[in-house]
């Protein structure tokens, strides 16, 4: 039998690599069959199961008949272990369960949203609006209230607004990041509310959204 990780990588640059063609070595495929070139190595068996210490020589002549690769999973062991398994089908699987961890990934967008401390009832809802619309999409909302000269004096008036934004939006997100001044501006950040488990949505990463000023 053929060991079919030999076979398919004939033609490699590794492969040729190995075999003194001069083409660069690649460093993030193991080595299999004839480019492993430790002398022992410790046996694992395609079930998991751990066989000892074989000649690499002899080891490879297990895989070839089992009709599968031998792959040196452990390159910095002493000695080095390797593994009978069909390598092909492994780096497919590989590649299937990736595709499907980036498919389940979501992007969760970080908004902003800007008040001024001194915002009529008017516009505090239009912005409220701006907030649950958000918050519904599945977005972090960053709430800036941006304070400008004397302002700063009452800084507890935006403060409120945060306060009373939270308050009104509960059901819809929750206090990520709790208000705190940073320069001229007062920050609080809020996180949409987990979903249950039949409309949970994956973990995600982050990216930054539109903003909204106040007026």
């Amino acid at each position: 039998m053929r060991r079919t990780g030999t076979y398919c990588c004939r033609g490699s640059p590794q492969r040729a690599a190995d075999d003194g063609g001069g083409g660069p070595i690649s460093t993030t495929e193991p080595r299999i069959n004839d480019r492993i070139r430790t002398p022992r190595c410790r046996l694992i068996s395609s079930e998991g199961e751990q066989l000892g210490i074989f000649n690499t020589a002899d080891a490879l002549r297990i895989a070839d008949e089992q009709g599968l690769d031998l792959v040196e999973i452990a390159p910095n062991a002493d000695p080095p272990v390797c593994k009978i398994m069909d390598y092909g089908k492994y780096k497919y699987e590989q590649a299937i369960k990736a595709k499907k961890a980036r498919k389940h990934q979501a992007t969760v967008q970080v908004k902003e949203i800007k008040f001024r401390p001194k915002i009529d009832t008017h516009d505090y809802e239009t912005k409220k609006r701006h907030v649950v619309r958000f918050l519904e999409g599945g977005a972090r909302v960053k709430v800036t209230i941006m304070f400008r000269g004397r302002e700063m004096a009452h800084a507890e008036r935006g403060l409120a607004i945060l306060e009373r934004l939270a308050e009104d939006v509960k059901d819809l997100g929750t206090i990520e990041s709790e208000p705190k001044l940073e320069g001229r501006n007062m920050l609080m950040v809020l996180a949409p509310v987990k979903r249950d488990a039949k409309g949970a949505k994956p973990k995600a990463t982050e990216e930054h959204g539109e903003t909204a000023d106040a007026g």
